[in-house]
């Protein structure tokens, strides 16, 4: 073996490794664009033709052997390679220790120096897929179905649950159509049991999202009865669930606990749920011994918010005071599992951190623990509001032992809250005293309890008139938390209380600027705009109020009346029938609404508001009145009859209410009960002179011997008149010409004038727009009762006329105008 071995001769000093930093100009790659041969040699055949390169041995045997010490001969390599160094003076460089990856002698071997591979040719091309193929078709089907389904989910999540019901069938009839094609090419065992099961399962929820709950639990039974879907035991929880909405509550919690059974002990966290569930259903059932037991294992076995509360209810329900105080220490005990505060304020003031710390202040996971925080902080504020006054003998001493737990515990800064709900509850027991006493302890707690109470002090001071105590609370609530929108708003209610509106309009804006969606700021500069006649203003913020609170039928009547205001009555009916949708029972806004189209002449509709504000409040003398007026105008005098003795009954001392029944019984040819209905009037009222000259007409007319005893009294009553005239004239004031309109009769020529500014004796428009009476008698006479004067009603009782008596028979009911200031002279 060693006879090819050939050591390197000693006295050799030429250097094994010269002639590798030679230059060789074949291998000038700049040059190549310009060689002619190479370029031919790249495009055409030309350049195919073997190398010449050293002869390779036939055989590997009679290969000469290179050594490390040098050969004298060139060698090739086992695979018949030929040595890549090169022969120079009959001396040769070493081989290389590894040949190239996937370099064969046989692609050496008669081929020519192509390493671009541009001699194979072009590579074929694609095979064009069968669209008509059935696993193709079979393919495109499953994506479609697929793409339902995602449709149908997304929907869902946007809210648009019939567009998700529509695309979860369509998959579901695609599916079933997959199914059937499927089973005909390939074996029942290769279909896709996964799209199945998404498509049943999205279709069951859809169902029950558009409330279908009978088909819901079909789609739900067709895939918990299949065997062929792995855990498909735990649907039957939203069986339970569909079954509790339905009220079905024995059937929820029977799948309820078919559904735990069939869920493994591994699975806690669902277990503990589904018997929160359990809880929850034994609850609505009253079964609260059974509830309890549910939510004793969860609060033993992994403790959370919902299950406490849930076992505080159920304790309260049984009235167990002793379990509602344990149960209110474990529902403090529970972990938040939330991370302090300190890590989002910043150590130090490297500007990196303060940027980290500034990102993560409001991130989601920051958002997550606040409503995690708030959830719990509610939990426990309602739990303390509910036993505090069941678990000791009287609230007061039930709230000092929740406060002293909360204090005890991770809530501490809710105590001063429960203190204040103390004070608020003795508002709503009515004890003001003890609420004002519970609020003042916190003058001396930190700010933000400090204004809260000063904040509720005011209020309290406020809605009892004393202004002052008032203002000064709300000046303390202010100081201590410049930047509470209530403390402001109540500041600003006793500016507005002094008359100071521009100063109350400041501390409304003040408190907007900290709290945008603070409303009753925003209601009360609106109030305030209108009391400094600033109407388009005020628009303005009771409109951008309506956007907050759509159905506020405080903030719909302001819009109206500020358009009532600016004298565009066409808007203010449009938003008093808004007004009216929402309270359909509110006899103010009927009548307001029936005053402006009786303002517009739409006589109909007036009738139609004021008669339903009649109905649900039979006792506004404005609307009896107008309603006694239209029957009046529609000579409907027998319907008007019922308004007036309403009225009278309202008003027992206002005689005009008794006239006006008298003058109605007269008007529809009922003399004699208007004669009693006139006697009746004059016994209690023996001094009202329009009484006794009605009296004396009908007693002629008819030839009752009283006419002349009350023609007497009428005359006694005339010369009293004018001696009230007299007075009057010689320079009497304004008071006693009042006193002379109410101990004189109502028609009288004092008490015309001095009531002309009068607004609470006022008939409405309807009775001032009746033509007024010409006086039947002169009055000023001393003649006796003429038998030929003219009735005013008209031709009942045929008499003669005179040319000054002329006019009463075109009198419409001229005596319904009995109102001081409204008989003319």
């Amino acid at each position: 073996m060693m006879q090819n071995v050939h050591l390197a001769p000693e006295t050799d000093e030429d250097d094994l490794y010269s002639g590798y930093n030679d230059y060789n100009p074949t291998y000038d790659t700049e040059e190549l664009e310009n060689d002619t041969a190479f370029q031919q040699a790249v495009r055409t055949s030309h350049g195919r033709r073997p190398p010449i390169t050293a002869k390779i041995p036939s055989t590997a045997v009679s290969r000469p052997v290179a050594t490390g010490y040098g050969s004298k001969t060139s060698l090739a390599s086992s695979m018949g390679r030929p040595m890549t160094g090169a022969i120079q003076d009959g001396v040769t460089r070493p081989m290389t220790a590894v040949r190239a990856a996937g370099f064969t002698k046989g692609a050496l071997r008669g081929s020519a120096f192509d390493p671009l591979g541009q001699s194979w040719g072009p590579a074929p091309p694609l095979e064009a897929r069968s669209e008509d193929s059935p696993e193709e078709k079979i393919r495109q089907l499953e994506k479609k179905v697929n793409e339902l389904v995602e449709e149908s989910c997304i929907a869902n999540s946007c809210g648009d649950l019939k567009l998700a019901l529509e695309k979860a069938k369509d998959a579901g009839r695609k599916e079933r159509v997959l199914v059937r094609q499927r089973e005909q090419v390939t074996r029942p065992e290769n279909i896709n049991l996964d799209l199945t099961y998404s498509v049943l399962f999205n279709l069951a929820s859809q169902y029950s999202a558009n409330e279908m709950y009978a088909e819901a639990l079909n789609t739900y039974q067709v895939i918990v009865k299949n065997k062929m879907f792995s855990n498909a035991g735990r649907l039957k929880v939203n069986m339970g669930n569909i079954y509790l909405k339905q009220r079905n509550y024995s059937k929820a919690i029977k799948f309820y606990r078919m559904a735990l059974d069939q869920i493994p002990s591994v699975h806690e966290e669902m277990r503990i749920k589904i018997m929160q569930n359990i809880g929850v259903t034994f609850i609505k059932t009253g079964q609260y011994s059974d509830a309890i037991s549910s939510f004793e294992h969860i609060m033993s076995m992994a403790p959370n918010l919902k299950a406490g509360f849930n076992l505080i209810l159920g304790y309260f329900a049984i009235g167990d005071r002793e379990k509602m105080k344990k149960s209110f220490q474990k529902l403090i005990a529970v972990p938040l599992e939330i991370d302090e505060d300190d890590k989002y304020i910043s150590p130090s003031d490297d500007p990196h951190t303060n940027l980290v710390i500034e990102a993560i202040k409001n991130d989601h996971l920051r958002q997550m623990e606040r409503e995690r925080k708030a959830m719990a902080e509610k939990y426990i504020m309602t739990a303390a509001k509910l036993i505090a006054p069941v678990i000791e003998t009287s609230f007061a001493v039930g709230y000092d032992w929740c406060v002293e737990v909360v204090k005890a515990s991770q809530y501490v800064e809710l105590a001063n809250d429960l203190e204040i709900n103390k004070a608020i509850t003795y508002l709503r027991q009515k004890d003001f005293n003890q609420a004002v006493e519970t609020l003042k302890m916190f003058e001396k707690k930190d700010s933000r309890v400090k204004s809260a109470a000063a904040t509720n002090l005011s209020f309290l001071y406020y809605l009892e008139n004393e202004f002052a105590q008032a203002s000064s609370y709300a000046d303390l609530a202010v100081n201590s938390d410049r930047y509470n929108p209530s403390a402001l708003t109540n500041k600003g209610n006793t500016v507005f209380a002094n008359g100071d509106y521009e100063k109350a309009a400041e501390f409304y804006k003040e408190a907007l600027r900290n709290d945008c969606s603070c409303t009753e700021a925003l209601y009360n500069i609106g109030l305030t705009y209108k009391k400094l006649n600033r109407l388009d203003e005020a628009l303005d913020c009771f409109l951008k109020l309506h956007a907050i609170l759509r159905n506020s039928a405080q903030v719909l009547y302001q819009i109206a009346n500020v358009y009532e205001l600016m004298e565009d009555p066409s808007q203010a009916m449009e938003w008093l029938m808004q007004l009216i949708s929402v309270v359909p029972t509110d006899s103010r806004a009927l009548s307001k609404l029936g005053g402006l189209y009786d303002s517009e002449g739409d006589k109909s509709q007036a009738f139609q508001y004021y008669y339903e504000s009649y109905r649900y409040f039979p006792s506004n003398i404005e609307v009896i009145e107008w309603l006694g007026a239209y029957y009046i105008d529609t000579q409907f005098c027998e319907k008007a009859i019922q308004y007036f003795e309403r009225a009278s009954l309202i008003q027992p001392t206002q005689v005009k209410w008794q006239l006006m029944v008298a003058s109605c019984f007269r008007r529809s040819g009922n003399y004699q009960k208007a004669l009693d209905t006139y006697k009746d009037i004059h016994r209690k009222f023996p001094e009202n002179v329009e009484c006794l000259r009605f009296l004396v007409r009908l007693c002629t007319d008819i030839g009752l011997k009283e006419v002349q005893e009350y023609a007497t009294k009428l005359k006694r009553l005339e010369k009293m008149k004018e001696i009230r005239e007299q007075r009057i004239r010689s320079g009497r004031d304004s008071s006693g010409c009042s006193r002379g309109r109410r101990d004189g009769s109502a028609g009288s020529d004092s008490g015309q004038n001095c009531n002309a500014g009068s607004k609470g004796e006022r008939l409405s428009a309807q009775l001032r727009a009746l033509p007024g009476t010409d006086e039947p008698y002169e009055s000023s006479s001393n003649k006796e009762p003429d038998a030929s004067y003219v009735d005013p009603l008209g031709p009942q009782i045929e008499r003669p006329k005179t040319a000054a008596k002329k006019r009463m028979d075109e009198d419409d009911f001229a005596d319904e105008e009995l109102g001081d200031d409204l008989l003319p002279e």
